[in-house]
């Protein structure tokens, strides 16, 4: 969880929203494995988040400037790129579920 996500949880606890809600850490239960792939003279970062289903998420990173490219913030970058797609892949569920719910 990144400082931004643990601020935002602490306001949302905080205000008492409890109704059901993903968290970052349910977010990150969801994750089985992560990989970067680099491509050869290329500044381009992709993040492959195998997720615990068999499901794949991937997250981009490219700079303009050979010069600015650096392996370690490429990697965080793409790979928060990827980490958003789990979210609205769960949030979407969440959705449903209740939807479902909602019809009994």
């Amino acid at each position: 969880m990144n400082s931004y996500e643990n601020d935002l949880e602490m306001e949302i606890n905080s205000k008492g929203l409890n109704a059901p809600r993903l968290t970052p850490d349910y977010i990150n239960s969801k994750i089985k494995s992560v990989k970067y792939h680099i491509f050869d003279e290329t500044c381009l970062t992709v993040c492959c988040i195998t997720l615990l289903n068999g499901f794949h998420v991937t997250g981009e990173s490219a700079c303009a400037s050979p010069e600015n490219f650096n392996t370690e913030i490429g990697q965080k970058i793409a790979y928060n790129c990827a980490r958003e797609k789990i979210w609205m892949l769960e949030g979407y569920l969440l959705k449903q579920q209740l939807y479902e719910k909602s019809l009994k």
